[in-house]
């Protein structure tokens, strides 16, 4: 999943000391988790849907509770940043993506789904603070000369951590052995089917803690190095002003949808290519096969930072959105290896997006940016809400016909970038 490129609640006044050789590597794997516990609900889904015999909106709740935590917790995060400075804030949200993670062992001994959510929307909240630290944290972490490289090569690790999660997960999490499933069962025998299954979930997560607990222990080590913080007050009203421009407005919208329209597909791909007439797979090889829409974006970062230094942003946007459309139309209109692979190919399109989106949409903020900044956290929360109509539009008219919701996502985007083909206008 891409992040907004700066979540920071606010400029830094002046540049702070940073006394802390070493600790960049890890901040990258900072990025590295997220990025990979973001990507690895995909995997985790499936499984849910089946324990808990869930609707395909009812599955969708998932991602809900994950991505509205960008939209409740971003702000008052961002002013908890200010006040207790990068490192705490840091080690703050570590130690809630932690707690979120231990959730999942009451979640698994109730076998209640909305134990499971509850864990998600906690784990979601240390993700939203840690975003907020991680890319400012590592600007600092260095010399300005190679600021911009080493954000590239932190997101690279986001991308990482996204194409690799999800195919492990799913050899941990996915292709149960068990010879029955859970609409065979009720009563005790279901309850205790949900806990048995759902320890291979629990066993993830509980892997996951321990790597957390030892970079919160780490980054603690260096809370106090970071010498001369500072940041100058801003408020969310500030940034909602910024809305009232035509151009940020319609790319903060374009935020939403782009997000929306990323997590959607990766929500439901496992089933969707678990399908008799796509690839008819079943839910372990489906599910290794998300490291591939994941994959794509990795790759086409690469590839699209080479293009956007010859091709204009803007027609490169929708170029690229264009091309989603197309892919999601030949999969929605054909079977087996086409539908299949044509899908999972979105996610080469995606690569540029959120990062193109984001600077076309901020262009010549000036010192407004951190506020725009502040509004593109707030409108990831498109992930909470796409998935989500996508789910209740697949239970009404099936997954394939459903891909219309992320193909309108994509051509509101397509606009967007000829729209903004042109340099932003100087501010009146």
């Amino acid at each position: 999943m891409a992040l907004a490129p700066d979540l920071a609640p606010g400029s830094a006044a002046s540049r702070p000391q940073v006394e802390a050789p070493g600790l960049n590597y890890f901040v990258f794997a900072l990025f590295f988790i997220f990025g990979g516990i973001t990507s690895l609900n995909d995997v985790i889904i499936p499984k849910l849907k089946e324990l808990f015999t869930l609707s395909f909106f009812e599955a969708s709740l998932v991602q809900f509770c994950f991505f509205i935590a960008y939209a409740v917790v971003g702000i008052p995060g961002a002013q908890l940043v200010k006040k207790i400075g990068y490192m705490r804030g840091a080690v703050a949200g570590l130690l809630t993506m932690l707690v979120g993670c231990l959730l999942f062992i009451p979640a698994s001994q109730s076998a209640v789904f909305g134990v499971f959510l509850f864990a998600y929307f906690i784990l979601a909240t240390g993700v939203v603070l840690v975003q907020i630290v991680a890319n400012p944290l590592i600007s600092l972490l260095g010399p300005v000369s190679t600021t911009h490289s080493r954000l590239t090569f932190a997101q690279a690790f986001n991308s990482l951590g996204t194409t690799i999660f999800p195919y492990f997960g799913a050899i941990l999490i996915l292709g149960s052995l068990a010879a029955i499933t859970a609409d065979q069962l009720s009563g005790v025998e279901l309850t205790a089917y949900r806990q048995a299954e759902s320890q291979a979930i629990v066993n993830g997560y509980l892997g996951i803690a321990a790597a957390l607990a030892v970079v919160a222990g780490v980054v603690w080590m260096f809370r106090n190095r970071l010498k001369g913080e500072k940041h100058e007050a801003s408020s969310f009203a500030d940034g909602l002003k910024l809305l009232a421009r035509p151009r940020f407005g319609y790319g903060a919208a374009c935020i939403f949808l782009y997000v929306g329209a990323e997590v959607a597909i990766g929500t439901f791909i496992v089933n969707y290519l678990m399908q008799g007439h796509v690839l008819g797979l079943p839910e372990q090889e489906a599910g290794k096969l998300i490291s591939l829409y994941w994959g794509g974006a990795l790759v086409g970062r690469f590839i699209g930072s080479g293009l956007l230094r010859v091709v204009s942003p803007g027609l490169l946007l929708a170029t690229v959105a264009a091309g989603a459309i197309t892919l999601i139309a030949i999969s929605a209109n054909s079977t087996g290896e086409v539908a299949g692979y044509s899908l999972l190919a979105v996610g080469l399109m995606n690569a540029i997006m959120f990062p193109t989106i984001f600077s076309l949409a901020c262009e010549k903020l000036g010192s407004k940016a951190a506020d725009g900044s502040g509004i593109i956290n707030v409108a990831i929360a498109g992930g909470a809400i796409i998935p989500a109509i996508y789910g209740a539009l697949a239970d009404q008219v099936g997954l394939a016909q459903a891909l219309a919701l992320p193909a309108l996502c994509y051509a509101v985007i397509a606009g967007f970038g000829f729209y903004a083909r042109r340099p932003a206008p100087d501010p009146a």
